[in-house]
């Protein structure tokens, strides 16, 4: 009697630890979906700065440059929710503009250019490690012992944004 009543006890507190040890690991998945975006969320920023900067050059055309001044202030200023549409104009401002370079040279800085060229890259690999946390977040979430016992506590379902989509 007394041994099965110790196999019970022991067989709960087992259970409890590996409950609570899944509860650990999707708390770190959390923090590291908002790790990453507030990784990308920067380099997105700093992408819009430097929007900014090009189209503040003497050798742009107005046109371009009045296009690409209201893309970067839009994806700046931006709420959460029409985020991505800001990022999506300004990625298809700045492609309008690689082309506009690329088939007639206006002169444009070449140290804005090539910063911009390298954030677009980190900004790629930004963009696929929040997806990839993002999608581990999701899965292990739709776990059924992850639903029944709400490990997930009160947070939100991670979520990724359609800019994310684009190609840059």
């Amino acid at each position: 009697m007394i041994k099965s009543i110790l196999l019970l006890i022991s067989t709960v507190l087992i259970f409890a630890w590996y409950l609570s040890f899944l509860a650990s690991r999707l708390d770190r998945l959390h923090h590291r979906v908002e790790t990453s975006w507030e990784h990308l969320d920067a380099l997105l920023q700093r992408r819009a700065a430097i929007a900014l900067e090009i189209s503040h050059s003497q050798n742009l055309d107005p046109a371009s440059s009045l296009l690409l001044t209201a893309a970067a202030y839009q994806a700046r200023e931006a709420n959460i929710v029409d985020r991505s549409e800001a990022e999506s104009s300004l990625s298809e401002s700045l492609k309008l503009l690689r082309q506009e370079e690329a088939s007639q040279p206006t002169g444009l800085p070449v140290a804005l250019l090539d910063e911009l060229t390298r954030i677009t890259e980190k900004i790629s690999v930004g963009i696929t490690i929040h997806t990839e946390a993002v999608n581990s977040a999701r899965a292990i979430r739709s776990k059924l012992l992850f639903r029944i016992f709400r490990l997930a506590g009160h947070a939100p379902l991670p979520m990724r944004y359609s800019f994310e989509d684009d190609i840059l």
